[in-house]
């Protein structure tokens, strides 16, 4: 696996707005680390944590890319 590879499977970047409302959730159902950068939102977890807070995120309406 490549770094590129390694980084998408653990990390989700998304606008700041976009976990309004839904962050207290997402905080308390997966093991993540999420951290405020600037405009932007980075959630950082095992590829594991990170495919089911995507999951749950879509199921929210939040695209993840």
């Amino acid at each position: 696996m490549d770094a590129a590879s390694l980084r998408d499977s653990t990390q989700i970047l998304l606008p700041a707005e976009a976990l309004e409302g839904i962050r207290g959730d997402l905080d308390e159902q997966f093991t993540l680390t999420i951290r405020q950068e600037d405009e932007q939102v980075r959630i950082i977890g095992s590829p594991v944590e990170i495919k089911d807070a995507s999951d749950f995120l879509t199921r929210n309406g939040i695209a993840v890319a």
